[in-house]
């Protein structure tokens, strides 16, 4: 693949994405949503990030790892406790990229 091949396929790639979000903002900005459909929107990202980040936390090498050798679990339980805590996202990130880089410094 050459270059330009590969410079045009990820500028198409970027125009369509910009296409399809730039849709619903103008087509949805200017429409008045059922209020139960607007309700139900709310917990999108609520459930999109846990499904987002299960897969990092709970597999290691397409695998099942429920183990205190999973350093990717224990910094998440660690970024769990903190956010159920503090209730502060920068500490709850913060807690957990620490604990995971220690985690694998220590383990390696």
């Amino acid at each position: 693949m050459s270059t330009l091949s590969l410079w045009l396929i990820i500028i198409t790639a970027g125009l369509v994405t910009f296409a399809v979000r730039l849709s619903f903002i103008a087509l949805l900005g200017k429409m008045n949503l059922p209020v139960l459909l607007e309700r139900g929107l709310r917990y999108v990202p609520v459930a999109v990030l846990p499904a987002l980040i299960a897969p990092a936390l709970f597999f290691q090498q397409g695998q099942l790892a429920l183990s205190w050798g999973n350093e990717r679990l224990v910094a998440g339980l660690v970024a769990i406790i903190v956010s159920v805590y503090t209730k502060n996202m920068l500490l709850t990130i913060g807690a957990g990229m620490l604990m995971l880089w220690g985690l694998q410094f220590i383990f390696g």
